[in-house]
């Protein structure tokens, strides 16, 4: 249910949102053949980590992602100074980090579009 709410709060900021990957093995494949321009990562997934199906997807090359977590410092850990959003949060919230990876002039924040695809 979050996955869908978060779909709908990127599209609702003017970003194009792939369909949502809810394992290790299909984010990894997904962000390998989409290569989206942001993902927006869970790190519990139903099977697998998102922590490590970035690892994975990063091994190919760099894409802006922010983590969400219940859990932000066992994220910040292992990747410090990645941005992290603590379940549940808000459209602001989701802005601000997406800001901080992707700039505040980033074609899905000004309203343009922007390929996102997400993994929770």
């Amino acid at each position: 249910m979050l996955g869908m709410l978060l779909g709908e709060m990127l599209e609702d900021m003017g970003h194009l949102v792939y369909p949502l990957e809810t394992t290790q093995a299909g984010a990894v494949a997904a962000a390998n053949a989409n290569r989206p321009d942001l993902m927006i990562v869970d790190v519990g997934l139903g099977q697998g980590s998102g922590l490590v199906a970035m690892d994975d997807i990063l091994a190919k090359g760099f894409i802006p992602h922010v983590f969400m977590s219940g859990n932000t410092a066992r994220v910040e850990a292992r990747r410090p100074g990645t941005p992290v959003l603590l379940k549940p949060f808000n459209q602001s919230q989701l802005e601000h980090a997406i800001e901080r990876v992707v700039g505040p002039s980033a074609p899905g924040i000004s309203g343009t579009g922007q390929r996102v695809g997400r993994l929770d």
